[in-house]
């Protein structure tokens, strides 16, 4: 794929340290260019941004398996949901796939199908894609080899979860909606509920199981994150075992222990353009307000991540600049992708331009590569 070699001018682009700026951007070889470059377009009545850092998303579910057992053609799926990452601004996406007791969409074997569409892709798309596993920590039979597999998908970014519901469990209580989850996992509802228990009960050797795997992971260089952390004591537990990313604290006190103990927290960017957590949890604007996030992240929904941010900006929580690094230099640092996330000459030429009155996406490039294109700016770039 061959870069673009331009100039644009006209536009207002955000630059490190001066906030959105008239000054022309050059892009060449890939990269930011700090010398004018190729022929110049015209983009006034546009913004210029960094390109989207996703560091978390799981809504490409649908392209993968659009019905019930239609995931046949894995590779067109990885592609279809590639269009959407770049209908909406993001050039970095991190794919979080779930390895779950749940079944379907989210169990080990479809996993490993997963990790394999998206290495045979490599080289047809534009945005970068990096895979995430969703483990969950109460699969105790599934732990011995699993660093290996890991290594074999090339998933540089593991996260622990634990969505057994812990509290019906105990007493004795069958979930809300078991049988259809059952059923969606193929298995009987009395095999899927007595699972369920089965792995409740063996709660008391999950602590050791995830402390030698998250060594073993750490050893190979992956990167840990936990999701959900619920208090102050969770937040230190998972700080013992190495995992430093904070995914989605559920309350202001976890966001906090992780703050005071140096440790990221990536919150949910729909939490921001809904008003408030669709499960109860803490606000993400409030989280936000109270200087509690490094990065917004798309969760289940490709389009919030910008909404988010525009949002946070129009409403004077953050300035532009500060709004908008919650979705580009914020979650790069996150990823220890050094090489993006702002639009610094000898940085990968990863950018967004929006509409300026309307905020929307207009065009995105990923190393210099259009991924996506609509509208009166395709005629800017052609003419």
């Amino acid at each position: 794929m061959t870069p673009l070699d331009l100039t644009l001018t006209g536009a207002r682009v955000l630059m490190p340290g001066a906030g959105l700026c008239d000054a022309p951007l050059s892009i060449g070889g890939g990269v930011v260019q700090a010398s004018e470059q190729g022929r110049q377009v015209d983009l006034s009545g546009y913004l210029v941004l960094p390109g989207i850092v996703d560091l978390h998303g799981d809504g490409f579910e649908r392209h993968l398996a659009p019905r019930r057992g239609a995931m046949k053609q894995m590779d067109e799926g990885v592609i279809s949901a590639e269009a959407e990452f770049a209908a909406n601004g993001i050039t970095t996406a991190v794919m979080a796939q779930f390895f779950s007791w749940e079944g379907g969409l989210r169990a080990p074997e479809y996993a490993g199908q997963v990790f394999a569409a998206m290495k045979a892709v490599r080289g047809r798309v534009v945005t970068d894609l990096i895979p995430q596993l969703r483990f969950e920590t109460h699969m105790l039979d599934d732990y011995d080899g699993l660093a290996d597999r890991i290594s074999e998908w090339e998933v540089s970014y593991v996260v622990f979860n634990d969505h057994l519901p812990h509290d019906r469990l105990a007493a004795g209580k069958k979930p809300p909606r078991l049988t259809g989850q059952a059923l969606k996992a193929g298995r009987n509802p009395d095999v899927h509920w007595q699972m369920l228990k089965d792995m409740h009960a063996r709660a008391d050797e999950v602590p050791q199981s995830v402390t030698g795997l998250a060594a073993e992971l750490a050893a190979r260089g992956v990167r840990l994150g936990s999701h959900d952390d619920h208090s102050a004591e969770d937040r230190k537990t998972w700080k013992a075992r190495g995992v430093s990313i904070c995914e989605f604290p559920e309350t202001a006190e976890a966001a906090e222990a992780a703050r005071l103990a140096g440790d990221p927290v990536i919150l949910g960017s729909p939490n921001v353009v809904r008003g408030g957590s669709h499960k109860g949890n803490a606000s993400a604007l409030d989280l936000i307000t109270m200087g509690l996030c490094d990065a917004l992240a798309s969760d289940y929904h490709y389009p919030s991540p910008r909404r988010a941010a525009v949002m946070l900006a129009n409403s004077g929580v953050l300035d532009f600049a500060g709004a908008w690094e919650l979705v580009s230099a914020g979650p790069a640092r996150v990823l220890g992708l050094s090489d993006r996330g702002q639009l610094s000459p000898g940085l990968r030429a990863d950018l967004v331009i929006l509409e300026a009155d309307t905020h929307r996406v207009a065009a995105t490039c990923s190393c210099g590569v259009v991924s996506y294109m609509s509208g009166d700016i395709a005629a800017r770039f052609v003419s």
